[in-house]
């Protein structure tokens, strides 16, 4: 029965899955979990919290499948949810960051993130790593359409469709991003 899942498009597992068919959704979430993966760790810069956002992107997803509007994209709207579960991570991350900073030692050691050093260090050593880390320090409004079309391989309309912004402002924002990394690279 999955080799006929696999021959539907998005729109005919969802409505499969809302009729309570639950190996639709399973084969959504295989068709979609390599891009949405590879966009979330593109984020994070992390593969286990990559994989734990990946997990929370889909159990949100299925939550609100009920609520998808058919005549939308999908992979843009599943990557809209990805990239919310990421910026939720980014924030409580500060937070144990800034928590670190101004509690006492003691406590600071139950909320420290241990990984952050090791980080750093890894990417010094990898020139991908390098690039990555200056793709993080893009502002979000330059980071999130470049990632989209680059590493989830979304069209300008479909980026535009996740971010709530025209497809125009898709292809400059990238074309702004790319800049940036350029003079980026140029500095280094």
């Amino acid at each position: 029965m999955s080799a006929g899942l696999d021959a539907l498009d998005d729109a005919g597992l969802v409505a499969l899955h809302r009729a309570g068919q639950r190996a639709a959704f399973a084969t959504l979430m295989a068709r979609h979990k390599q891009p949405l993966y590879r966009l979330i760790v593109a984020q994070t810069r992390n593969a286990e919290d990559a994989l734990d956002l990946l997990q929370e992107t889909f159990v949100a997803a299925h939550g609100a499948l009920g609520r998808f509007d058919l005549d939308r994209s999908l992979r843009a709207w599943l990557a809209r949810i990805a990239i919310n579960k990421c910026r939720d991570w980014q924030r409580r991350r500060r937070v144990r960051h800034f928590l670190a900073r101004v509690l006492p030692i003691e406590a600071g050691e139950r909320v420290a993130d241990p990984v952050a050093d090791a980080e750093a260090q890894a990417i010094d050593r990898d020139e991908l790593a390098q690039t990555l880390e200056a793709i993080a320090r893009l502002p979000a409004a330059l980071r999130e359409p470049l990632l989209l079309c680059t590493v989830d391989e979304l069209s300008h309309a479909e980026a535009g469709e996740a971010l709530g912004i025209t497809a125009k402002a898709v292809e400059t924002r990238i074309h702004r991003a790319r800049a940036a990394l350029s003079g980026q690279s140029a500095e280094s």
